[in-house]
């Protein structure tokens, strides 16, 4: 699935008042529905929903080097889960201190947690 970046400072403001979220001890997510995700489809050439990406690191983690180091590492991980997750939301996700010093697989594991407690994943719908 394709994801594309969310640009706007209102989208992430608004992710992070009325979204879910989970903290965990490398990242925290954020999840709100997208309710121009339709008008989106209609856009895109395929005519399909995708999630809209944040990636908010704050300079607690370290100066720019490491600033993008984390946003490397989280889009890594982001990658690896995105294929099972639903469509149609915007995502935040945000590094905590430690994230310098662990792998994309970690990263991977606890966004595969997060997201499980989210709901997010596909195998989670009901029918």
């Amino acid at each position: 699935m394709k994801y594309t970046t969310l640009k706007e400072h209102h989208l992430y403001q608004k992710t992070f008042a009325r979204g879910l979220r989970y903290s965990g001890k490398y990242v925290s997510v954020f999840v709100l529905r997208d309710y121009s995700a339709k008008r989106l489809a209609k856009e895109n050439p395929e005519k399909k929903t995708y999630n809209r990406l944040g990636i908010s690191v704050t300079k607690r983690v370290g100066g720019a080097v490491q600033r993008s180091r984390a946003k490397r590492i989280l889009r890594a991980g982001y990658r690896a889960v995105e294929p099972e997750l639903k469509t149609g939301y915007l995502v935040v996700i945000s590094p905590r201190e430690g994230i310098l010093d662990i792998k994309s697989t970690d990263v991977e594991r606890e966004l595969r947690y997060g997201f499980l407690k989210l709901n997010l994943f596909r195998s989670n719908e009901k029918t």
